[in-house]
This record gives structure tokens, C-alpha cells and sequence, in this order.
């Protein structure tokens, strides 16, 4: 009998299908795995921004959650916006109920149009509570400046935050250099204190169908993760996929603001 490589995201709905859950299931699709869902809240959102954000109730979260884990279960799990500390609490005693493994957390905190994801509360639970009991994070420079209270404004200052998020949380962290300036992106992985530094190098791209490219890349790592590939060797294929995806969706033109990549670049263009 055949077997699927399954994939769960837990993250919020995009209602304009470029970002949160939508992107998600897009991209495990498109990376050959089997995706699953658990909704923790729905925004009314589009290529413009966020209007309204409607939370999931915790007990109807737990469900979905119990639904996959009891039945079908998972090979890795992508983590995307969790709006509020109880959402964090809820989400964390379920990794750690179940044992989950490979699980990488995108800590979503700021739009690419600039609106504010999660409570203030949330940030502090999301050190406590969930950065124990999962195996990547992946911040952006905006959000591992918020986690670590300091600015990072150059490659030297992006490696010494990596070293120090992994120093701080015992997690791997992907640190991300998009926000950086410069026609060459080094994107940096760290899997533990002392090990060795994975650079990943990309050309710079410019075009304004950014949305979702966080939750693009921690979801294409998870698949790679998940279909048996080891870390270091996933974020490179998933980095590829993402450079990829941004390049094929450049010259799309979708709704007003910043369009989405193009998921499905290599079946159709």
C-alpha cells in the first residue's frame, strides 16, 4: 500500500489565498506532500491587508488538532499565525501531549503590509511555552528583532542574532535577511549552539508579490523535512522552491497591493 508524507498547519486563514493556511496547503501540495489543517483564526484580508481577524474558539482548535493527531497523524507540522497567549498554550500542550517531531514555527507577528498579527501577551508565551517543544523557528528581521529587543541592520549583526535566539530558546533557527539591503540575500541556519553555520545564498528579487513568503518557505521546509530529508538539506531545496516561486509570480498581476508567489510554478505557468 501506498503511503502519503502528511503535513498539518496550524495557522490562520487568508481569505485572499496568498498567505496563512491557503499558502500552506498550496505549498505541501506543490512539494508532494498530504496537507492537513487546524484553523486558529479567519481574517478578512486581500492583497491590500488585514480588515478583521475573527479568533477560532480554543475548544473547536483542540478538535481539529485531536481530529488529525488521533486518525491520520503527521510526519511534520508548520506553525503559522497563533493570534494570543491561550491559543499558545493550547497549541503547546498538544505538541507535547502527542510527541510531535519535525515541527517548524514561523513566529508570524507583523503582515508584509505592516498589520500587527498577535497580541502583546502572546510574544512572551510564545518564548515560554512553544519554542520549547518545537524543532525550528524561522523569523524574519523585523520579528527576531522584536524576540531579541535590539536592531539588526547588516549580515554580521543577522549571524550574532542567529547565534543568540539558538543560544537563548535550544531550537534551530533559519534567520532570514529580507529585510537587509543589498542585491545578495544570505539567509543563515543554526541547529544548536557551536555547530556549524549553513548560509543560504539568493540573488535579490524585486517585485511587490511578496505575500506569504514566510509561510511559503517554513511550509516547503517542513515537506522536505518531513519527506525524509535532513534539516540542513530541506531549507536548501525549500529555499530553492521559494526563489523559484517569487521569480514565476513577479510579473503576475493580482488585486492592488502585494500579490502572492506562484505556488505551483513547476506544473503551470
Amino acid at each position: 500500500m501506498k503511503s502519503y508524507t502528511r503535513l498539518l498547519t496550524i495557522a490562520g486563514s487568508d481569505s485572499g489565498g496568498g498567505a496563512g493556511i491557503q499558502a500552506d496547503l498550496k505549498t505541501f501540495s506543490a512539494c508532494g506532500c498530504y496537507g492537513m489543517s487546524g484553523i486558529t483564526a479567519l481574517t478578512a484580508q486581500n492583497t491590500r491587508g488585514v480588515t478583521a481577524i475573527h479568533p477560532v474558539p480554543l475548544d473547536f482548535l483542540e478538535a481539529q488538532l485531536r481530529a488529525v493527531f488521533d486518525d491520520i497523524g503527521v510526519d511534520a507540522i508548520k506553525i503559522g499565525m497563533l493570534h494570543s497567549a491561550e491559543v499558545i498554550s493550547c497549541v503547546a500542550g498538544l505538541l507535547r501531549e502527542y510527541n510531535c517531531q519535525r515541527v517548524v514555527l514561523d513566529p508570524v507577528m507583523v503582515a508584509t503590509s505592516g498589520d500587527k498579527l498577535i497580541q502583546d501577551d502572546a510574544i512572551q508565551a510564545m518564548k515560554e511555552l512553544l519554542f520549547p517543544v518545537v524543532d525550528l523557528i524561522t523569523p524574519n528581521i523585523p520579528e527576531a528583532q522584536l524576540l531579541l529587543g535590539r536592531k539588526i541592520e547588516n549580515d554580521q549583526q543577522l549571524r550574532g542574532a542567529c547565534r543568540d535566539l539558538v543560544t537563548a530558546h535550544s531550537t534551530a533557527v533559519l534567520l532570514k535577511a529580507g529585510h537587509l539591503t543589498g542585491e545578495e540575500l544570505q539567509d543563515v541556519l543554526l541547529t544548536a549552539p557551536g555547530a556549524t553555520e549553513h548560509v543560504y545564498s539568493s540573488k535579490r528579487l524585486y517585485t511587490k508579490n511578496t505575500h506569504g513568503t514566510g509561510c511559503t518557505l517554513s511550509s516547503a521546509i517542513a515537506a522536505f523535512w518531513g519527506r525524509g530529508l535532513e534539516l540542513a538539506e530541506a531549507v536548501g531545496k525549500a529555499e530553492t522552491y521559494l526563489h523559484q516561486a517569487i521569480e514565476a509570480g513577479a510579473d503576475y498581476v493580482i488585486g492592488d497591493g502585494h500579490g502572492p508567489v506562484h505556488h505551483f510554478h513547476a506544473i503551470w505557468r
